[in-house]
């Protein structure tokens, strides 16, 4: 049985697959779609469609009809994770897990909490959001660092939302990057008791301790019990 990640995030989509593998599960990503819909699944394109191009006119237009079902209008983690797995299900009818996860930073009052993705703008990549969060860190002194990556999971089918999952990991915010691995703002999240930062931890330690590994722990349970026909 198929269950799709409403996610393009590379990082993401490596962590889930790992966490929910060995189960009966075929795990697809948005990226796989345009491959069902090249095909007789998920209805397939029109006789009309002739040349490449107009595949690809096809394809990139119900792209963008998902990620508009899918736009993170809510206010919380949780009401942005209940849209894009209620819209990715509803448009595929798959059944479909989404994950709405940042950090909150309590010298900053939870930011950027919601907006960690596009902190420093639409155009902003994960550097250009490291650098931010230290630009408006640099008065903070080690003692007032506190913050906390929270995830929320949701798996919904495409009439209802039948699991959420919460998790949370705290830590302090370092002065520099630390370590190459992980993504997001894993260079500059320190671990409790630890001088490690998330950045240098192995996949595994990673997924034992982090806000989206308790929570995809709590959704892998529900899955098993979940009938897979």
């Amino acid at each position: 049985m198929r269950l799709l990640v409403a996610s393009s995030n590379p990082g993401k989509i490596r962590e889930i697959r790992r966490l929910l593998k060995g189960g009966p599960w075929e795990i697809l990503s948005l990226g796989d779609l345009a491959a069902l819909w090249r095909c007789e699944e998920l209805g397939g394109l029109p006789p009309a469609a002739g040349d490449e191009a107009e595949v690809e006119k096809i394809i990139s237009g119900r792209y963008a009809k998902l990620h508009e079902l899918m736009e993170e209008t809510g206010a919380t983690f949780e009401e942005n994770a209940v849209i894009k797995a209620r819209g990715a299900a509803g448009y595929t009818g798959i059944l479909s897990l989404a994950d709405d996860s940042g950090l909150e930073v309590d010298w900053l009052d939870g930011a950027p909490g919601v907006y960690s993705a596009r902190y420093a703008g639409p155009e902003g990549d994960e550097q250009a959001c490291n650098a931010l969060l230290l630009e408006r860190m640099r008065n903070a002194p080690a003692g007032s660092r506190s913050a906390r990556y929270v995830a929320v999971i949701v798996l919904a089918s495409p009439e209802i939302v039948l699991h959420t999952a919460y998790g949370i990991c705290e830590g302090q915010i370092g002065f520099a990057p630390k370590g190459s691995g992980g993504f997001g703002y894993d260079p500059l999240f320190l671990l409790p008791a630890s001088d490690l930062s998330m950045a240098e931890l192995s996949m595994e330690d990673k997924n034992n301790i982090s806000h989206r590994g308790k929570a995809l722990a709590q959704t892998a349970l529900f899955l098993a019990d979940f009938p897979a026909d």
